[in-house]
């Protein structure tokens, strides 16, 4: 395959999770009777930048399509985790009301809601039409498109230009990263500044958190390969963090490469040469992610196979496309997991793409009683076990998979 980031053919097969859905493509009742459209899913490295990407088989607009059913408000955790941020941000790079903070992939609100609160001017850009309803039904300005070149010199000529542009876990998302990340450089004005956090590769790799790969991920990012997209689009990482977010994040904070006004940080470097040793610009650094896949897939129908010759009832928590990721590659269906609860009204009453396993609402389960729940967003476990904490009373044990299964 062509590397979407240099154009090099030079792609190293990483792993092979066989064929899927989109994993937000969530099937109505109606859509039962009709077939899916499935893509192969794998993953390959570029050898000549480290870029991680899977193949692309379908357009952006196919995956974020107008009832897209992820909603970002639904995690009390993450909307801790953005108000602190915001808080964070205008307190280091002095935001106030005569900034412009400007969020790409605004999602519902869940963090511009936050900026207004303080009283500074905000936009957020948002292609789905479902959360960008949302988000402006909480009074939030947004431009419901797909970002880029061509929207950001819009935007600049109309006077839109940001202090901080915020991108959350959005650029693994875009299948042309360069006009994407292009689209910042252009629409910071001189002295602001973009945050950009998103899974990173050294995690889902020494973790091996092969589930984080779908078909709406086009690329799984390291430092050293973003520096490099950056570097060639005009922007300068200048300071990175490590988050604890979705099992393991990176925070990139980066500058117009003419602005200069914020100094390099040590962390930088150090995150570097920490990859560098790790070996994430070495082929052998990928080897051990596709057997480790194996042996999660076979613990998890042992165990599914084991409480069905038992008599043991399985739900699942939480309609995540991690999830869907890992019940497609381990071929499971409605004969070993019910149903799978889930939060978001918009998922509920309808069916995960490829397993068809039906989603239904809280109260189900606590009719129900199941003698397991499987936690599908493992990157929540803390959260949900407390949220589930009633399903103690009846004896229940929760379940995750990652990075090996789990019963407790």
């Amino acid at each position: 395959m062509r590397c979407r980031a240099c154009g090099s053919r030079d792609g190293l097969p990483v792993i092979d999770l066989g064929t899927a859905p989109p994993s937000n493509a969530y099937l109505s009742p109606e859509r039962l009777n009709a077939g899916e459209a499935w893509y192969p899913l794998k993953l390959f490295v570029c050898q000549a930048c480290w870029l991680a990407q899977v193949e692309d088989y379908t357009g952006a607009d196919e995956l974020f399509a107008p009832d897209y059913a992820y909603f970002s408000s639904f995690s009390r955790s993450w909307l801790a985790h953005a108000e602190r941020f915001v808080g964070t941000a205008c307190a280091r790079f002095e935001l106030g009301p005569a900034s412009r903070v400007v969020e790409v992939a605004a999602n519902d609100g869940y963090l511009l809601q936050y900026v207004r609160a303080r009283g500074i001017p905000c936009l957020g850009i948002e292609p789905t039409a479902s959360t960008a309803a949302a988000a402006r039904a909480k009074g939030l300005p947004i431009v419901e498109a797909f970002f880029g070149r061509e929207l950001a010199e819009r935007l600049k000529a109309e006077g839109q230009g940001a202090d901080l542009m915020v991108a959350n876990n959005v650029l693994a998302h875009v299948p042309d990263i360069n006009d994407f990340v292009a689209g910042f450089a252009i629409l910071l004005n001189p002295g602001g500044v973009a945050s950009f956090e998103f899974p990173h590769l050294a995690v889902l790799i020494r973790d091996r958190l092969f589930d984080t790969i779908y078909h709406e991920h086009y690329s799984y990012l390291s430092l050293s390969a973003v520096a490099g997209i950056f570097e060639r689009n005009g922007l300068q990482v200048f300071d990175v963090e490590r988050l604890r977010t979705h099992g393991g994040s990176l925070r990139v904070w980066a500058q117009r490469v003419d602005s200069g006004r914020q100094v390099v940080c040590p962390r930088v470097t150090d995150t570097l040469a920490e990859e560098a040793r790790e070996g994430v610009c070495t082929p052998a650094y990928y080897a051990a992610l596709e057997p480790a896949a194996i042996r999660i897939k076979h613990a998890l129908l042992r165990f599914l196979l084991q409480a069905k010759a038992e008599g043991k009832r399985v739900a699942a928590y939480g309609a995540a496309a991690k999830g869907n990721t890992l019940l497609n590659f381990a071929g499971v269906r409605r004969d070993l997991l019910a149903y799978v609860v889930d939060a978001n009204p918009a998922k509920q009453g309808k069916y995960l793409p490829g397993s068809r396993i039906p989603v239904v609402a809280e109260d189900h389960m606590k009719q129900d009683r199941p003698d397991y729940v499987l936690l599908l967003p493992w990157n929540l476990v803390t959260e949900l076990e407390a949220q589930l904490a009633y399903a103690r009373a009846w004896g229940a044990c929760f379940v995750v998979t990652s990075p090996i299964l789990r019963i407790w």
